[in-house]
Order: structure tokens, then C-alpha cells, then sequence
């Protein structure tokens, strides 16, 4: 088959990893399938093929856009592909040859605030109505229909209000979890600063307010003798929140922006567990980068997070502050529980393996 997937998110946040260990996985196991992975200028050169068989195209059509819907069903059809795997729900609606899609979650759909973006009121709820319909004609015209969990399929099913023949079509295919060097280097001015906030908990992530960073902060209002530790790359998102709890800031909660990967290493083995308050993921990964360092997890009870961590962590209600607060007041002074939970974590996140989840989906290819 002559196979192409839509690789242009590639090295974008979250999804961008799902697309980089799609094709790298897939190099490692299909010699038999012709590939043309689509890019764009930006990040053609973020992709070398590794496998004869993997070609790279440059296709200039930004995701959302208006020349995305109207003039990549053309660039495409030149090609006449047997299959095109759009790795995100933007499917051009007039594109009509096979094609598969997948589906990560509908965050733009259930989170429709204008908190959620920076564009502007009108653009946003523009851009809301749209993917409605872009994901719509998507889920109807789709060969077959490939989601993350069971909670998003669920999702897809019930905000659709999905018939059998399109039920039968969605496949849960996990995503996987990469494997971290967990090694580092001592540095004695981060760990002086490391040692000035301890102890702490810690969060890796950005600042989107279905995030819920709102009510983790909330929580620390009434929680003593721990601290806070928020990583991600400052942003607007970041600055907002800044602003928001600043008599909090540097007193306990620490806003860190990026950290390089040896001083995130030095902050996750000095945490005393991870916490993780979404209100929404597709999977969420990034309890899985914590369990690596032997980072015990609390986590939100809500979307898919229960169904992808099961026992491997203690839970709470994301909606309620109480709830945050007491849970964190509760597993800070459970040493023997902490304990439990390093442990099941340090096996637990090898169940996920990007290998399984490209074998997988190959099988959809062949549907």
C-alpha cells in the first residue's frame, strides 16, 4: 500500500510525540508498506527516514486553516495515496479517498471557554464551531476511527450521539510511554535551591485551564509545611496564573518555566510525590514521566486518568479544593503508602509501549 501520514504537528506538544513514535515505530516494523510522511518547511528537517521504504513531503498547510480545508484535498489527490492516516481530527472536508483518523480527546468541544485560548472571543468561538464540523464529517467519512482510551471513544460516542455502523469503526489503541534516562548529574546551585523549598510536590505541564493548575493553587491556600512546584515553560497561560495567586509565589508555590532535562531529573528525585489535577486528558502522560524517577502519584479522578493509571495511584475530585487539599494533607504523612506507590509505579508504567500501540495500528491500516 501506498500509505502517507499527516506528520505536520510534528514537534508539537503532546500530539507531536504521538506522531514522532507512530512513524518511528512503524520504520522498525513494516518493510513491505511505501510511506510518505507529510511536513511542512517548518519541521522538515526534525524527521531523517530511517527505513527505505519512508519518504518525506513538504506540504505548506497550516492545521485550523482555511488553506488546510480548501487546498490540501488537491495536494493529496495528486499522490492518489491507498490510505492517509490524519494523526488529529483537522480532516479536510472535502477530502473523500481512504483515510483513518485519530482522535486524542475533545478538549476544544467540552472546554469551550474563552480562558482556553488567546485568540479573540469571536475567533475563538469561530474556531470552536468549525472543529465541530471538521470532526464530525471526519468521524462519518473515516475508513476506521483510532482513539487513545476508552474514555475518549466514550466521549466520541456520546457528544456525537454516534450510530453502530460508526461505533463499530473506533478502535482503542493506548499510546505509550518513552522510555526517560532518569540519570543525572549533581549541580550544586540547583540542588541548594531544590533543598531551600523542600519538601514539595510537583507538577510538569502547562498552565491550560482544563489543567486545572486554578484549583491545585487553591488548595495550597490551606496546606502547610509543603510546597508547590509548578514546571512548564512560562507563558501567557503561566503569567496569568502568576499573577492571579502572587501572594502565593515564591513563598509556596515556585514557577520554575523550562527546565533542561538534568535539572527536571534533580527536581522529580527530590519531589515528595507528583500531582496531576486535570479535568480533562485523552491519556496523560506525564504521571507516567514522574513514575520513571520513582515519583509516587496523586492524581485527578476525572476523563481517562483512573482507567490509564488504575492502582498505580491515590486519587481525588478535581472540581473540589476540600477534596485536593485533604488528599495531598493525607498521602504527605503516608510514608509506608508513598512507598507502596513508588514502587508500583517504577513496573507499572511499562504496560504502555509506542511498539505495541504501531503494531496496532497497522493492523487498522490493513482493515
Amino acid at each position: 500500500m501506498k500509505i502517507a501520514i499527516d506528520a505536520r504537528m510534528l514537534g508539537e506538544r503532546g500530539i507531536g510525540r504521538y506522531i514522532e513514535q507512530l512513524i518511528l515505530n512503524l520504520e522498525k516494523i513494516d518493510n513491505t508498506n511505501q510511506y510518505y510522511v507529510i511536513l511542512t518547511k517548518d519541521n522538515f528537517d526534525k524527521y531523517t527516514p530511517k527505513n527505505q521504504n519512508f519518504n518525506k513531503i513538504i506540504a505548506n498547510f497550516r492545521w485550523y486553516s482555511l488553506k488546510e480545508q480548501l487546498l490540501f484535498p488537491n495536494f493529496l489527490n495528486k499522490y492518489n495515496f491507498d490510505l492517509v492516516h490524519f494523526t488529529h481530527f483537522n480532516v479536510p472536508i472535502l477530502y473523500r479517498k481512504p483515510y483513518i483518523v485519530t482522535i486524542h480527546d475533545l478538549i476544544i468541544l467540552k472546554f469551550p471557554t474563552i480562558k482556553a485560548s488567546t485568540l479573540s472571543p469571536i475567533i475563538y468561538k469561530i474556531k470552536k464551531f468549525f472543529s465541530k464540523i471538521v470532526i464530525k464529517h471526519a468521524i462519518k467519512y473515516a475508513k476506521s476511527i483510532i482513539t487513545v482510551s476508552e474514555f475518549t471513544k466514550n466521549d466520541v460516542i456520546s457528544y456525537f450521539n454516534l450510530k453502530d455502523k460508526y461505533i463499530d469503526k473506533i478502535n482503542v489503541i493506548y499510546e505509550g510511554v518513552t522510555k526517560l534516562n532518569t540519570e543525572s548529574s549533581d549541580n550544586i546551585e540547583i540542588l541548594n535551591n531544590i533543598n531551600r523549598i523542600k519538601p514539595y510536590i510537583i507538577y510538569v505541564g502547562s498552565a491550560y485551564p482544563h489543567k486545572n493548575l486554578e484549583n491545585l493553587c487553591d488548595a495550597f491556600k490551606n496546606i502547610n509545611d509543603l510546597n508547590l512546584v509548578l514546571v512548564g515553560k512560562k507563558d501567557f497561560f503561566y503569567n496569568r496564573l502568576e499573577i492571579q495567586y502572587k501572594d502565593l509565589i515564591n513563598k509556596k508555590i515556585f514557577l520554575t518555566d523550562y527546565l533542561d532535562d538534568n535539572t527536571l531529573s534533580l527536581y522529580f528525585k527530590n519531589a515528595l510525590f507528583y500531582v496531576f489535577p486535570s479535568l480533562y486528558e485523552g491519556f496523560g502522560l506525564p504521571p507516567f514521566e514522574a513514575m520513571q524517577y520513582g515519583v509516587p502519584i496523586l492524581s485527578s479522578n476525572a476523563s481517562c486518568l483512573p482507567e490509564i493509571l488504575k492502582d498505580s495511584a491515590e486519587y481525588f475530585n478535581p472540581n473540589d479544593v476540600k477534596d485536593i487539599t485533604d488528599a495531598i494533607n493525607k498521602l504527605k504523612n503516608n510514608l509506608i503508602r508513598l512507598e507502596e506507590l513508588k514502587n508500583i509505579g517504577l513496573i507499572f508504567y511499562r504496560r504502555y509501549s509506542w511498539l505495541d500501540m504501531a503494531k496496532k495500528t497497522l493492523n487498522i491500516y490493513y482493515l
